[in-house]
């Protein structure tokens, strides 16, 4: 006699049944699918299609404990690198079995960040990936009593004891220098980040070291907040000042992008009369005239290793730092210095 089974929500032991295998062993394949001969598994999973089973994920979450969520706390994606690490962390953690669960941070208000740790513990998520920015978000994260693993995307100190992954923001300033250094270029301007900015910080201190045994170059700086706009503005206060500068490192490509214009409304000419650089290597930025020499951060790469290292906490191994190479892309931006 045939066994009906009936096609309206399908329950595990439907697949079992119609599979003619036990209720583990369709859970081992759900679970741990290695575990299970291929020839089994395929019937299994034969049953499944079949049956249009879907599993409830808020009874296994009952049962086990893990949601197989991952939250995502991010102090801004107002702009394009952290937009485009959480597209890496999203394919990453889809691909090992987990979804993402995301809150952004309008201010750097604890209470605001308290808030976010709270809906995370009330999802019951199974680790934190923390995308910092700012000191002040960074000191709260860090003192919270968290009941999972954190993992911080960031340029602030984070303990040996806590994981962390970033680019290596030093040497690629370093790079910049040097590039701009072998072109005969002395008088180096930078227009930076907002100060309150991790990544603006490391990047303009970094560039402030380099230059302190130069007695040629007044080290000139004007502090932007990562939009062309404010590029734009502060360019126009260093073509101001003198000596004139013969190089603009700015911060990002937004700022450098509004560097460009300042300098082409000013009738200077990119190369010939300024070189200028960016920071991130934001699409597009191969086109505008002239291209622009930048580094490039892959963000795929970063948001991919995050979720690793989550990973790797949530297994109870123990944690680790990764500092992952930036490239420095030479455009048409940069020349030789011209006196």
């Amino acid at each position: 006699m045939a066994i009906e089974i009936p096609r309206t929500n399908p329950t595990m032991s439907d697949v079992a049944i119609v599979a003619g295998v036990s209720h583990q062993t369709v859970s081992r394949v759900l679970n741990n699918p290695t575990s299970v001969p291929f020839k089994t598994r395929e019937r299994v999973q034969e049953a499944i299609v079949s049956l249009g089973y879907h599993r409830n994920m808020s009874a296994r979450a009952l049962a086990t404990g893990n949601t197989q969520t991952i939250g995502v706390l991010i102090t801004s994606a107002t702009f394009a690198g952290p937009s485009a690490t959480l597209i890496g962390i999203e394919q990453t953690a889809r691909s090992a079995g987990y979804w993402v669960s995301m809150a952004g941070l309008t201010s750097d208000n604890p209470q605001e960040a308290h808030d976010a740790f709270s809906h995370f513990i009330s999802q019951g998520v199974t680790g934190i990936i923390a995308i910092i920015q700012t000191q002040s978000a960074l000191d709260t994260t860090l003192n919270a009593s968290l009941p999972m693993p954190v993992v911080f995307v960031t340029s602030g100190f984070v303990p040996e004891s806590v994981p962390r992954v970033d680019f290596d923001q030093d040497d690629a300033v370093r790079h910049i220098m040097s590039i701009l250094r072998g072109l005969g270029h002395t008088r180096i301007a930078h227009i930076s980040g907002p100060l309150n900015d991790l990544h603006a910080m490391i990047r303009q201190r970094v560039w402030r070291e380099l230059l302190l045994n130069d007695q040629d170059n007044p080290a000139p700086c004007q502090i932007g907040d990562w939009t062309a706009a404010s590029g734009y503005k502060a360019t126009l206060e260093l073509l101001a000042a003198r000596p004139l500068p013969t190089a603009i490192f700015a911060g990002n490509d937004q700022m450098a992008l509004g560097s460009l214009r300042a300098l082409g409304d000013a009738c200077l000419r990119v190369p010939h009369d300024m070189s200028v650089v960016g920071f991130d290597d934001i699409e597009g930025t191969d086109y505008l005239i002239p291209p622009l020499t930048t580094i490039r951060q892959n963000r795929l790469t970063l948001g991919n290793a995050a979720v690793e290292l989550l990973l790797e906490a949530i297994d109870g191994r123990p944690a680790r730092h990764q500092i992952i190479p930036a490239e420095l892309v030479m455009r048409a931006s940069t020349g030789a210095a011209n006196a």
